[in-house]
């Protein structure tokens, strides 16, 4: 496939901020692909790769490798296609704000000739960024250069601009994982009429709406409630394989829902919608035969916040199972058939030899041939044997030297609590009191290296309201509660799991733009831009600025001269004492109240916020979300009527 066809995709899909015109747009794509994958025109691995190209990247989700080139190292690859000196290049970019519409507008006016230009490839694309992403040693960013000015040398102006994008993991078209999700449902999956309708102008099948996605004529409901002979005699001379058809709208959207709920599992199992893909391709059946994979990444299950205990029973059921909540890490802890034991964070990211005395904890205290398994790695102080908090221990997660050392300073205690696979079978659809047991059965405990997280089981609020002071009083940040009943939903937040916490209310942002302080914190930023993240747009939205929970001295904690040396190398465009940085700082934020704001582009603001700590095992798309946000807004004005 040429990349251009990936480049006119990026551009529609740029056009429109509607996620149901989106979806559609990407579907029809998907179609292509499919079709071009059936009559043998591209392979598995080029249908995968394509799929990846969607979402702007290049290798799954999971996958471990980065492609490695910097905005400065791009400017040079630019420079070298074109041959605009580096500085000129840096002037566009400033005037236009977006490299990647720097790269569109010097590619199309470029100084050398390039008569011998070929089509760029989604192969090429992919090779040589992948190469580019696996150099190390000597003369490594002199190839890097090369061999993205290889790319821009032979792209098109527009191709040129998505390229850029794609290099930088700034594609800015908008695709959430939940349009792709719907997109591959859209374009695999049965249609179910009367959710799917004709539209009689354009002759394409669109998604059921007040106008037709495709060519946007308004679409009467009336001419669409009718009667089902009358759907499927008006649908009979249409050549689609795989049509439904329901006697309403609703039977037709509850059908169709349970292949977006199948799919929506393949990709929490997988994390990868490029396998995804090719099983819906073959149907419904070879969707369900995707399972956990010991040995690769899955998502976690996530849980809800709630207030009070009254509320959280509300939410999970009585009895409830309740356990201490730590204040460390989540990790995932696979054993494979030959033995070895991989250790995954819920950003996917594998800290296996980061973290070596969890290895060891697993290999010895912990039975069976193959397993999963969930806890919380926590830190704690070899002397007062006293826990620490989250904030110490994450320095070790990205740690690549001194790790024995750091091992021995900063130790951590594994507390387990559940279990996703045992010995070759699959746990995630049995009941959390099944699992729990399991775990019971197969782990020793030994304080301080691996134990299981403390818990009780119980109707009664008092009993509850114990436990949770009891929970605080060792130091812990709250308590879980858990339904008893429930099956392991990765990567979901269902309300099968609830966390509960005292003070504040606190959310997770990312830092999307800082202030230059003045005085003696004029090398600092020091004041910060939090923004939440809407996926049904695909990009993040400021609910306001902090500069309060940053202390002047390192010794104290999270320092100004920390969070800046993090967040210098991902500014992108600096105004006066204002830059805009790139997203991909995560923080813990509290504040006492969120308020409605015209000055941030969420419409909210938080009232007092105080930055907590950083959250490196947090990715970006896991911040709060806008819906998160109007939830909560809308609830402080339910408890002040009260």
């Amino acid at each position: 496939m040429l990349f251009v066809e990936l480049a006119e995709l990026y551009q529609k899909l740029e056009k429109t901020t509607k996620r149901l015109e989106k979806t559609f747009i990407l579907a029809k794509f998907f179609e292509k692909v499919k079709e071009a994958h059936e009559k043998k025109e591209i392979d598995k691995e080029d249908v995968k790769n394509i799929i990846y190209l969607a979402q702007g990247m290049i290798f799954p989700s999971y996958a471990e490798e980065e492609l490695g080139i910097s905005e400065n190292l791009l400017i040079k690859a630019i420079a070298k296609a074109t041959g605009i000196d580096e500085n000129s290049i840096k002037e566009k970019w400033k005037e236009i704000g977006d490299l990647g519409q720097t790269a569109e507008a010097l590619i199309g006016k470029k100084k050398q000739a390039t008569l011998f230009a070929k089509q760029l490839t989604v192969q090429k694309v992919v090779e040589n960024l992948k190469k580019a992403s696996m150099l190390e040693g000597e003369g490594t960013i002199d190839k890097k250069i090369s061999l993205v000015a290889e790319l821009l040398t032979n792209a098109t102006p527009l191709e040129a601009r998505y390229i850029a994008r794609i290099i930088l993991e700034e594609l800015r078209i908008g695709v959430a994982a939940g349009i792709v999700r719907d997109a591959i449902a859209f374009s695999t999956m049965p249609l179910c009429i009367p959710l799917f309708v004709y539209c009689d102008n354009c002759k394409e099948i669109v998604p059921f709406y007040d106008y037709c996605v495709n060519c946007k004529k308004e679409i009467s409901k009336k001419e669409w409630q009718v009667s089902k002979e009358q759907l499927i005699k008006k649908f009979k001379p249409i050549k689609k394989k795989n049509i439904l058809f329901f006697d309403n709208i609703d039977e037709a959207r509850e059908e169709f829902n349970k292949y977006i709920d199948l799919i929506q599992h393949s990709y929490d199992v997988s994390a990868d919608f490029g396998e995804v893909f090719l099983k819906a391709i073959k149907g419904l059946e070879e969707l369900k035969k995707v399972d956990i994979v010991v040995g690769k990444p899955i998502k976690v299950m996530l849980a809800l916040k709630v207030n009070t205990i009254a509320e959280a029973f509300e939410k999970v059921g009585r009895p409830a199972q309740i356990e201490y909540k730590y204040d460390g890490f989540r990790v995932l802890i696979h054993k494979t058939k030959d033995g070895k034991i991989k250790i995954f964070t819920r950003r996917l990211d594998d800290v296996t030899k980061q973290f070596p005395e969890i290895v060891e904890y697993v290999k010895r205290y912990v039975e069976g041939e193959t397993f999963i398994i969930d806890g919380e790695a926590v830190g704690f102080d070899v002397k007062t044997k006293r826990y620490r908090p989250f904030q110490e221990i994450s320095h070790r997660i990205k740690r690549k030297y001194d790790i024995e050392k750091l091992a021995k300073e900063l130790p951590v205690e594994v507390n387990l609590f559940d279990i996703l696979y045992y010995n070759g079978e699959t746990l995630i659809n049995k009941p959390l009191k099944e699992r729990r047991k399991i775990l019971e059965k197969i782990v020793k405990p030994v304080k301080w290296k691996i134990v299981l997280a403390k818990k009780m089981i119980t109707a009664k609020e008092e009993e509850a309201e114990k436990f949770y002071a009891e929970a605080l009083e060792v130091g812990e940040e709250g308590v879980m509660f858990k339904n008893l009943n429930a099956p392991y939903k990765p990567g979901a937040r269902v309300g099968y799991m609830i966390k509960l916490k005292p003070g504040e209310t606190s959310l997770d942002l990312v830092i999307t733009g800082a202030e230059w302080g003045t005085g003696k914190r004029a090398r600092w930023l020091s004041s910060f831009i939090l923004s939440c993240y809407d996926p049904s747009r695909d990009c993040f939205l400021e609910i306001g600025k902090v500069g309060t929970g940053i202390k002047e001295k390192k010794e104290e904690g999270l320092s100004f001269e920390e969070l800046t040396n993090l967040l210098k190398p991902l500014i992108t465009e600096e105004k006066g004492i204002k830059v805009k940085i790139k997203p991909k700082i995560v923080v813990e934020v509290v504040y006492q109240e969120i308020q409605k704001s015209p000055t941030y582009s969420s419409g909210y603001a938080l009232r007092f916020p105080r930055l907590v700590r950083l959250r490196p095992d947090k990715s970006i798309k896991e911040v709060d979300t806008l819906s998160t946000i109007k939830k909560l807004y809308e609830e402080q004005f339910k408890k002040k009527e009260k």
